[in-house]
């Protein structure tokens, strides 16, 4: 690669990789705060979509928060201790 390829080639893989540090903070966020499968299907949903509680279940919500709540404070954790 010639310098200028050099230059768009770490542009690209610097921009895709800020993108996806983005998408993942949102997606967290959403789990944290509004754990809901949207009324439509999703084309690219995120990895932590899946789990969601379904659009319309009322009753399953709450349970479903408290859970999902709970693997954020898990993973938090996990990251959080030191190295054995």
């Amino acid at each position: 690669m010639n310098w200028l390829e050099k230059i768009n080639c770490a542009y690209c893989s610097y921009g895709n990789g800020l993108m996806a540090y983005g998408r993942e903070v949102v997606a967290l966020t959403e789990k944290y705060w509004c754990p809901i499968k949207h009324a439509r299907r999703r084309m690219q949903a995120h990895a932590h979509y899946h789990g969601f509680a379904d659009y319309g279940d009322a009753e399953n919500y709450r349970a479903e928060l408290a859970r999902l709540r709970e693997e954020l404070r898990q993973i938090s954790a996990k990251e959080a201790a030191p190295p054995a």
